[in-house]
């Protein structure tokens, strides 16, 4: 039986200022091991904002979150810096590659930050994860030899470094072209079938409808969740 692989419970996250605002507003919410959710919602809906707290880019102002059982309210930030590197892997919309650095090399940086490989082991897995993406022609070459997809397909790579449980990703696919949108999917899609967790949030409403479960975000709040087209059928 799968386990919870992140939990947010009363989940609220308020900026204040000149002009205050609830941006999260007490969600309630479980994601599994090995599901693949997707977050929707019209912009500005605070769809973001969840993820940044559930990837612990962000601390709430009330509330709590378990990442893999552990509350993570109490952590120190050293704490919550080594749980982020160890358990989760990030992929934004903008690849953010390091443009003076090969392919390798970008893979290389969250293995050298946890500091648990030798130098050579840090190098096999970077060059097997993107041969694994078929980017075994990229592995030496600049970003800005790369077309789009094969950027963001590094930076997926870059995110598995370090075999995180958990893959939150922010609109990874919004200036990808439709085959490149369907090649980042589908990778998505595999990584949750071997049992990672992989909560995405997109305005590409077809391919939400392909994961696991859509979750809608209006106001701060989870306005629905219903099960992917994929997901009912099988």
């Amino acid at each position: 039986m799968s386990s919870v692989a992140v939990q947010a419970a009363g989940l609220v996250k308020r900026v204040e200022g000149a002009v205050s605002a609830t941006l999260v507003n007490g969600i309630d919410l479980e994601v599994m091991e090995g599901e693949f959710v997707a977050i929707t919602g019209p912009s500005g809906s605070g769809k973001s904002s969840l993820l940044y707290l559930m990837g612990l880019l962000d601390a709430p102002t009330e509330g709590e979150l378990y990442i893999c059982g552990q509350a993570t309210s109490r952590l120190s930030d050293w704490q919550k810096a080594q749980l982020r590197l160890s358990t989760i892997g990030f992929v934004f919309q903008f690849h953010f590659l390091l443009p003076e650095f090969p392919a390798l090399n970008n893979v290389l940086l969250p293995m050298r930050a946890l500091g648990r490989l030798s130098q050579a082991e840090m190098r096999a897995k970077a060059a097997a994860l993107l041969q694994s993406l078929g980017l075994e022609a990229a592995i030496n070459k600049l970003p800005n030899q790369l077309s789009g997809g094969q950027r963001q397909r590094v930076a997926i790579a870059r995110a598995l470094a370090n075999n995180p449980q958990i893959i939150i990703a922010d609109e990874p696919t919004g200036n990808l072209d439709s085959v490149s949108t369907d090649q980042v999917f589908s990778i998505l899609r595999d990584l949750a079938r071997q049992n990672r967790t992989v909560i995405v949030v997109t305005h590409d409403l077809a391919l939400a409808a392909r994961a696991d479960r859509t979750i809608r975000i209006v106001d701060g709040k989870i306005a629905e969740a219903a099960c992917g087209v994929e997901h009912a059928e099988g």
